[in-house]
């Protein structure tokens, strides 16, 4: 027998059962149970009494009796199995919806036995579906912290039952433990201190006690976050070995005119360090692929141009792709202006670019005249060819494909530096593991002169109070944003909602200019309605969450959110992000129902108690999940069976950091010391990253 042995071989399992135990849980081999772990442990050393059962009890518990009275009771529905099981405190029924002949045959008539599982209340009686059933007193598992395995109530009517995955799972770990041979070397489990692996399934399926089980799950968590580092760490050698880049040694005129001459303010010390970081890769003959991590307003733009005036000094052309028309536009307008004062060639190329325009950008682009082209994915066209591409920005990663990354690399002979850039604060430890193919830099620090927004909860009944406020930042000369959400499931419903509030916006602010943003106007429309308001004609703009990236007016103090509740976190805190961007104090205030779920509760609790992007990513994915953060396609990809992105930070790190001085030593895994992980990654891993250079 082996690991990748069907559990049909198993004893108590047979083909039916395996089948039916494939289709609820996924579970096929041998390995697969052995990774089926507990949720939660029960201390069976402890036996209640029916008669000290107050109330129903949370957890499952444990009694000792005798079971009587066995009967098949009809019903409208069915028939289930139903029976009275008694100690000398009391009786409690006990009860099988879905039952058959050697299960009725099976149950202990008149003799001392345990029962275990979860106890219902109602109409004044206790009862326990479903019950497992220990005739011994004896137990056949040592010690008193037994496992409780995710189950159903499908399974537990096939006779699939907590019972028979400990007792399997016992017989393995008892019978078979030359199955599970160590993954680790030596010189890790010491400096680590870990248990050793067989050991460490032993005690997280059977601990002797919590201490031994937290010494499993520190073990089983840093193996899952290892080998996840491993993979990842010999894709980026690859890479580096197979990806050829252009040298940027040069820091010249463009770069010191600019930094000397028209830099608007002084850079933050995370700027700087984040600049320094991008140069020393550029300065190296292979490929940078750096993902850059800032929060609304901590200045990435800035640090996209500084670089892409490096790639020029060197003789090279950039780019800058952002997912929409409007953050194109706002990435062209902010590069234009900090450049108004040089000669630096910039154009913009979308799918509303006018024939002529591309024409001209096209020539430009060939001849090498054309510095730096920002647009959308109207750059990935065939027909859209540079002279000596050298430097590719991507803003917003998450909301491009693979396909559309590499086809930026085909856009020179020798592909670009890659900085990709995202202004989704995403938690660290799913940028540790899910972008360790990118090496990552953050901007953790906001300009000096930024003050933080102020946001508050407001109901309902606030809503007068909430309008005077607004009226007294506009006497001020502020502007405001009244912000209503995007229902994907109905565009009509999403406009009426829409429509409704503006006018009960105008008929409160009647002596005021008002525009309005929404998605199913056309995008020369909402570009005016857009620049209305930026150019201060306007003090307020009624709009939907097409404004959740691209709109850039300093002047805008208050931003409201009706129906708050519906946006998630991180939508929330984007939007939040299109106030505060000028020296004024700026506010946002969440308009929410009078009634909201325990989640919507955390969403707007949290947006209240802090403007850092990363502990409120923290707490998003914590509500979601990676996954969802990330996007589907990507959720398989941090599918841990035990380690915790949110909570196992330190252990992904200390996994991380021994994974790179592993293969700064010895970078195909050839030290004898080295062979057993070696071997057990070649044979769980090689077939899936075809891009491993070990054998």
């Amino acid at each position: 027998m082996t690991l990748e042995t069907s559990i049909e071989f198993l004893k108590n399992i047979g083909t039916e059962r395996a089948k039916f135990i494939k289709n609820v849980l996924g579970i096929t081999t041998v390995e697969d149970l052995l990774t089926f772990y507990p949720i939660r442990y029960i201390d069976k050393s402890k036996i209640y009494k029916i008669g000290d059962l107050t109330k129903e009890p949370d957890a499952d518990i444990q009694l000792k009796g005798k079971i009587t009275d066995i009967q098949e009771v009809v019903y409208e529905k069915g028939k289930r199995l139903s029976a009275k099981f008694r100690d000398e405190t009391g009786t409690m029924d006990l009860v099988w919806f879905r039952y058959t002949n050697w299960m009725k045959d099976s149950i202990p008539l008149n003799k001392e036995i345990f029962i275990f599982g979860k106890v219902n209340f109602f109409n004044g009686n206790f009862s326990m579906p479903h019950p497992e059933i220990e005739a011994d007193e004896k137990k056949a598992l040592s010690g008193t912290l037994l496992p409780v395995y995710p189950g159903s109530e499908k399974l537990s009517k096939r006779g699939i039952n907590n019972k028979l995955f400990q007792n399997i799972i016992f017989n393995i770990l008892k019978d078979l433990p030359q199955l599970i041979s160590e993954n680790l070397p030596d010189y890790i489990l010491k400096s680590m201190k870990l248990m050793g692996r067989l050991n460490s399934y032993y005690n997280i399926h059977f601990p002797k006690d919590f201490k031994h089980f937290e010494a499993a799950d520190r073990r089983l968590k840093f193996e899952e976050a290892f080998f996840f580092q491993l993979g990842y760490g010999l894709k980026k050698l690859h890479q580096k070995t197979k990806s050829f880049g252009n040298p940027f040694p040069i820091v010249g005129d463009h770069f010191t005119n600019f930094y000397n001459n028209n830099l608007p303010f002084e850079l933050t010390n995370a700027q700087k360090r984040v600049l320094k970081e991008i140069r020393t890769d550029m300065k190296r003959s292979t490929q940078m692929n750096r993902l850059l991590q800032g929060d609304v307003g901590s200045g990435k733009t800035m640090v996209a141009l500084l670089t892409m005036l490096i790639a020029m000094d060197n003789g090279f052309q950039s780019c800058l792709m952002a997912p929409t028309e409007i953050l194109a536009q706002q990435h062209f307008n902010s590069i234009k202006e900090l450049l108004k004062n040089t000669d630096i060639n910039v154009k913009l190329l979308t799918g509303s670019s006018k024939t002529s325009e591309r024409k001209i950008i096209h020539e430009e682009l060939e001849n090498g005249q054309l510095s730096i082209l920002i647009g959308t994915h109207a750059i990935l066209e065939d027909k859209v060819k540079f002279h000596k591409l050298g430097l590719a920005i991507i803003d917003e990663q998450h909301r491009f494909g693979v396909a559309q990354r590499a086809k930026l690399w085909s856009k020179n002979n020798i592909p670009p530096h890659i900085l990709v850039m995202t202004a989704t604060p995403i938690p660290r430890t799913l940028a540790m593991s899910f972008y360790s193919d990118l090496d990552v830099s953050v901007i953790d620090e906001l300009p000096a002169n930024r003050k933080p927004i102020i946001t508050a909860h407001r109901r309902e009944k606030d809503r007068l109070s909430v309008y005077n406020f607004c009226r007294e930042e506009i006497e001020k000369g502020r502007q405001i944003y009244f912000v209503y959400p995007l229902i994907e499931e109905s565009e009509t419903l999403d406009y009426k909602n829409l429509m409704e509030g503006m006018d009960q916006v105008m008929n409160f602010f009647k002596s005021y200019n008002m525009t309005m943003v929404h998605g199913r106007m056309k995008p020369a429309e909402k570009d005016i309605n857009m620049q209305f308001f930026a150019s201060g004609n306007a003090q307020i703009m009624v709009a939907t969450t097409v404004i959740e990236v691209g709109v850039n007016v300093p002047n805008a103090s208050v931003m409201v959110i009706e129906s708050a509740e519906r946006f998630g976190l991180s939508q929330l805190h984007q939007l939040r992000g299109r106030v505060g961007r000028g020296a004024e104090q700026s506010y946002c205030i969440l308009m929410t129902d009078d009634k909201l779920s325990k989640e919507s509760r955390t969403r707007i609790k949290t947006m209240v108690q802090t403007n850092d992007g990363f502990k409120i990513s923290e707490v998003d994915m914590e509500l979601r999940g990676p996954g969802d953060i990330l996007g589907t396609q990507q959720s398989g990809i941090v599918d841990f069976k035990k380690l915790s992105l949110i909570e196992d930070s330190a252990i992904i790190k200390a996994s991380k950091l021994t994974v790179e001085r592993i293969l700064e030593k010895d970078s195909l895994l050839n030290h004898p010391d080295n062979q057993v992980m070696k071997q057990y990654y070649i044979r769980q891993y090689k077939g899936k990253n075809k891009w491993s250079q070990i054998s």
